[in-house]
């Protein structure tokens, strides 16, 4: 059997596995052990396991379960709450004002966590029953909610970018540079679709009443002081890997210290919640590492079997510009992100399409960059889109999966012209490189 058919009969079987249900981590080590046992023979099984092992072993993917901890315990503490609240303050009578500030709070939240599940449902939990309440258009409130909550694969110190760094060998703190701008795009885009669709039919989104501002908090000063606290959480993490002071995954452990430290201030702390916490951390680590674990199987034997070089070869001979071939990679990506988990996603098309990336002379800070902007599109596109299950399971009766999906197709088209932006314009990201 040649490596063409080979790559066929691979991708063919992973996709049927995939409609028995079985999960991806599963799927892909099944996967790689047939691979590897029919096609090289035992012999070849340390060979697998070794890239296995080393991807483990990586120093760096401590910071995945510091992060994880840090949302889990913003999740089960006030803290989340008080800064939504603080935002009222501030959202005046603003037509969409309060869809604005809960893009604003999600934005907030990406910087304080890096993932994705906790901040949808927090703001399923705080913003959309007060949207839905004031009577915003529902599927405005839905989409805010579950768009702002995927500013977390852009905003530092996003998890995304953090695998992405370990796989393609590449500085996490360029990438979280590199970032920053694009996210703030993101979500002034968001702001600009929410404040153009309410001031041109301020229905969508009506301006708050005096006795909905009184709500949260008597004044500006006392909602300052909810800010405080989360802007130093963020900036402890962040400034001590933009400062050289910390790697990113000491920078994770000061984040979880002063979150812990907050919690405690604030007279919010139990063994129970910390123990929550802690489940939910293993749960959610556990799911990201047995996935990378088989993907890094399957990718270790697909190469061992020449199919980096076949890719590789057969991408390079095409007669095409450059920009092309990227536009083609982010087409697929779109594609497997409809039916995959992004770390599945990431595990096996990062290790071929980053070493084509460099041969073609683009920066694979850049690529990294457009790889998480994709995955942000992926968080919500159906049929399969994470985000809306996410907020399914705490929005109110009357919101369906049907009107998840439809709120959120205005969101994906904003990701997808910022994604052509960077495409294009790569100093949109680069320039603090």
């Amino acid at each position: 059997m040649d490596i063409a058919t080979g790559t066929m009969l691979m991708v063919g079987l992973i996709f049927a596995l995939l409609i028995t249900g079985l999960p991806l981590a599963f799927i892909t080590g099944l996967v790689a052990l047939s691979f590897t046992f029919g096609w090289f023979g035992p012999n070849a099984l340390p060979l697998v396991t070794s890239r296995v092992y080393g991807f483990v072993t990586e120093y760096s993917l401590v910071a995945v379960p510091m992060f994880v901890l840090m949302a889990s315990l913003l999740d089960r503490s006030g803290i989340a709450k008080d800064l939504f609240n603080a935002m009222r303050v501030f959202a005046g009578r603003l037509p969409g004002g309060v869809a604005v500030q809960t893009v604003v709070v999600a934005f907030f939240l990406a910087a304080l966590s890096g993932i994705i599940g906790g901040e949808i449902v927090l703001l399923g939990i705080l913003a959309l029953p007060q949207m839905l309440r004031l009577g915003y258009d529902k599927h405005l409130s839905i989409g805010v909610v579950c768009a702002g909550g995927a500013l977390g694969t852009m905003m530092p110190p996003s998890i995304v970018l953090i695998i992405y760094g370990l796989i393609a060998s590449e500085s996490i703190a360029d990438l979280f540079t590199a970032a920053i701008t694009p996210a703030v795009i993101l979500m002034a885009s968001y702001i600009g679709y929410v404040l153009v669709r309410c001031l041109k039919n301020p229905e969508m989104g009506p301006p708050m009443t005096d006795a909905d501002r009184e709500e949260g908090f008597a004044s500006r000063g006392q909602a300052l002081r909810a800010i405080i606290v989360p802007a130093l959480i963020a900036g402890l993490v962040l400034g001590s890997i933009y400062g050289g002071v910390a790697s990113v995954t000491e920078a994770a452990a000061m984040g979880v210290f002063g979150v812990l430290l907050a919690v405690v201030a604030r007279g919010e702390f139990s063994f129970k919640t910390l123990h929550q916490s802690l489940g939910q951390t293993l749960t959610t680590c556990g799911m990201i590492i047995w996935i990378g674990i088989g993907a890094a199987a399957l990718v270790g034997v697909y190469n061992l079997m020449g199919g980096n070089r076949f890719i590789s070869s057969m991408i390079m001979g095409l007669d095409v510009a450059p920009i092309v071939i990227i536009l083609v990679m982010m087409a697929i990506l779109l594609v497997l992100g409809m039916f995959l988990d992004w770390i599945g996603v990431a595990m096996l098309t990062l290790p071929i399409f980053v070493p084509i990336v460099e041969q073609l002379g683009y920066s694979p800070i850049w690529f990294g960059i457009l790889f998480a902007v994709n995955m942000q599109v992926s968080f919500l596109s159906p049929p399969f889109g994470p985000a809306a299950f996410y907020l399914k399971g705490v929005a109110p009766p009357e919101v369906s999966l049907k009107d998840i999906f439809v709120a959120v197709l205005p969101f994906i088209a904003l990701q997808l012209c910022v994604l052509f932006a960077l495409l294009f314009w790569p100093n949109m990201a680069m320039w603090l490189v």
